[in-house]
């Protein structure tokens, strides 16, 4: 390929040699250890998730077509019906586990609450006669804006009962975030909490959804869950305090027959104009993708797992891997309301020691965190229970990876790395654990009956390298569009690339054709005409034995175009220099790769969902001002990393 066409991919620098075959203890019991599923699905995709649809899912009515394809349009089981709700629950108390344990709730101040299906149940209906008696219909939108308490899955399967689309607000999103919302989707009701507790504390919530419906003007009603303890106004006739309204309905109440393409959620994602995008997930494809995926990703056995996922239902993942997939699926699940270093850094240890966890599904950036804290915090609980390790939210470094493995898994769990979207509904690439050898920081391979493939800017595939992810089949759990606006529907996701989904996300494909997610294309950096990928420079820097973490960005410069900056956190009193770090990095992965600058910081500006904000580690490493910080978890993060950007950098 010429100089010029090699520059219009990105540079695949990395290399990762160590491989992990299935342990031959968990390949026994294992759902798949070979490849009968990825042949059936590649011979007949649409036949496939037929199958799953049939197999894993109770439907009222059949449907007649299994996909309708109109780009970018697609409807999954034309003509059939069924209600998520009453899949989630009915069908498990009828077939006798009412006293199954559903969720094992634990509060950060260590209440705890355990819940069996037939409590879910009885909850769940109780509260679909509340929001009808509050005027809630079918097609109308109901904004939760909850903590994470038992009562977010309560009125996100209630609403999915009666047919009201949910919309998802995750705790820690300020009162403006949530009008958006609100005024967007044009909601009838909210449901909120007085407050919850993170990090010792009582944070308030209901004051802030007061202002985001003070700014809004379609919400006719406001149900208050009491969690906190914390003072509150209520506004007589149009705010209700939940447990005085579920005191008093009634226990029953049917499952509304549902469209298999009837909306079920929205949920909000950002935007790059800066207005959310109202993600919309339809009923029954979603249901199909998430239950499949739970079942075959994580080696679900229904009888001996108990699951943690620990997410905030306010995301995707919470939607999917809390509440849909495994109740689908039958789970005995963990919930947590809290951060995981209160009121010690081993918190989460002793929650997967006390409910004996066997599947543990986490983010790298909690892992990182971890790695800070030290391998003895987690040395001092029992971890044997765990079988099965799973990562979510942006690409894990290997070393990551490998401290996740040994400390956690104790060497002897599978880890699920898994790529997939607020759009996509469910899990696109990952390793099914008990047939796929992993490499540590790859996703490794599409799930069975997902088609994706590597690109480059002119639509070429990419055999070996670096390029565009793209997706080039319908599946059905994909994004039936945004609320409300088709046209950027298909302007964001469909006119990059003809005929394919394309949200923004680089990959790598190595010899053995295993797919690395590179993170966003806005991360990637121009460096002398070199892309160069930041996710593959922060890897460098933390395979280097004494930094945890570390996030790059390029700069600005008149001499290369832009300059790799790198903020670095290091692991407990570990020292290490920066000339050392450079050499490290270029050791690792070249020259080119070789950071002008380092800072080193005690922490990252991170999201309250933990996030690392690239944006802002951008504006102060070229000395612009800082835009909105409110949804920092920690706002004195950045001030503190704008003082020491006035400190003369290392040059090369």
């Amino acid at each position: 390929m010429a100089d010029e066409e090699r520059r219009n991919d990105i540079d695949a620098l990395l290399a990762e040699h160590r491989t992990f075959p299935p342990p031959d203890e968990f390949k026994r019991d294992a759902l798949v250890a070979d490849t009968d599923l990825y042949d059936e699905a590649s011979s007949d995709d649409e036949g496939f998730w037929a199958r799953q649809a049939s197999e894993l899912l109770d439907w009222t009515t059949e449907w007649t077509t299994i996909l309708e394809w109109d780009l970018p349009n697609a409807k999954w089981f034309v003509g059939g019906e069924l209600n998520v709700s009453a899949n989630c629950l009915d069908r498990h108390v009828d077939a006798g586990l009412g006293d199954k344990i559903a969720i094992h709730w634990e509060g950060e101040p260590g209440d705890t609450r355990t819940i069996t299906y037939a409590e879910l149940h009885a909850d769940v209906q109780r509260f679909a006669n509340v929001l009808k008696g509050l005027g809630v219909a079918k097609g109308d939108r109901v904004n939760i804006y909850l903590p994470m308490i038992p009562e977010a899955a309560v009125a996100m399967l209630a609403c999915a009962r009666i047919g009201a689309p949910h919309s998802v607000v995750f705790g820690g999103f300020s009162s403006q975030s949530l009008a958006d919302r609100i005024d967007d989707a044009q909601a009838k009701l909210l449901v909120t909490a007085d407050g919850g507790y993170r990090r010792g504390d009582v944070f308030a919530l209901k004051p802030a959804a007061d202002e985001a419906v003070a700014k809004s003007s379609t919400i006719e009603h406001i149900v208050v869950v009491r969690r906190g303890e914390n003072d509150v106004e209520m506004v007589e006739g149009r705010d209700h305090w939940y447990h005085e309204l579920m005191a008093e309905a009634d226990a029953e109440c049917p499952p509304e027959p549902m469209d298999s393409e009837d909306l079920l959620f929205l949920l909000y994602t950002s935007g790059t104009t800066g207005k959310p995008k109202g993600i919309m997930h339809s009923t029954g494809g979603y249901l199909t993708h998430v239950t499949y995926t739970h079942k075959y990703v994580f080696d679900f056995h229904p009888d001996t797992d108990v699951f943690w996922c620990t997410a905030d239902v306010g995301w995707v993942t919470g939607h999917s891997y809390i509440v849909y997939g495994p109740m689908a699926n039958g789970a005995t699940q963990v919930m947590y309301e809290g951060v995981p270093n209160h009121p010690g850094n081993d918190r989460f240890w002793d929650i997967v020691e006390k409910y004996k966890v066997t599947i543990l599904y986490t983010a790298p950036t909690a892992i990182r965190t971890f790695m800070k804290w030290g391998p003895e915090e987690p040395a001092k609980h029992d971890l044997s229970s765990l079988r099965l390790l799973g990562t979510v939210g942006e690409p894990i470094n290997p070393e990551a990876w490998m401290w996740y493995h040994t400390h956690i898994g104790g060497e002897r769990c599978p880890i699920v790395d898994t790529w997939w979207q607020t759009e996509t509904g469910g899990i696109m690439i990952s390793p099914l654990p008990g047939a796929t050898t992993t490499k540590p920081g790859s996703a490794t391979f599409p799930v069975p009956g997902v088609s994706a493939e590597v690109i480059d800017d002119a639509g070429r595939t990419v055999e070996r390298g670096g390029g565009y992810l793209t997706l080039t089949r319908p599946w059905p759990g994909m994004t039936r569009g945004i609320w409300g606006d088709p046209e950027r529907f298909y302007d964001t996701y469909w006119s990059r690339f003809e005929g394919r989904y394309f949200a923004g996300d680089g990959a790598r494909v190595d010899d053995d054709g295993y797919f690395w997610v590179l993170g966003r294309i806005d991360d990637v950096m121009n460096v002398s005409g070199h892309r160069i990928s930041t996710s593959e420079v922060e890897s460098a820097l933390v395979s280097h034995p004494a930094v945890a973490e570390a996030a790059v960005v390029g700069a600005n410069d008149p001499t290369s175009g832009q300059a790799i900056i790198a903020y670095v956190t290091t692991r407990g009193s570990a020292t290490v220099g920066v000339e050392e770090l450079r050499a490290h990095c270029a050791d690792q992965i070249g020259a080119i790769a070789k950071p002008k600058t380092i800072y080193f910081t005690p922490d990252l500006p991170k999201t309250r969902s933990g996030k690392i904000m690239r944006r802002l580690l951008r504006d102060v490493a070229e000395g612009r001002n800082l835009g909105d910080t409110t949804t920092l978890a920690d706002a004195t993060v950045v001030d503190e990393l704008q003082r020491r950007a006035t400190e003369t950098p290392p040059e090369e």
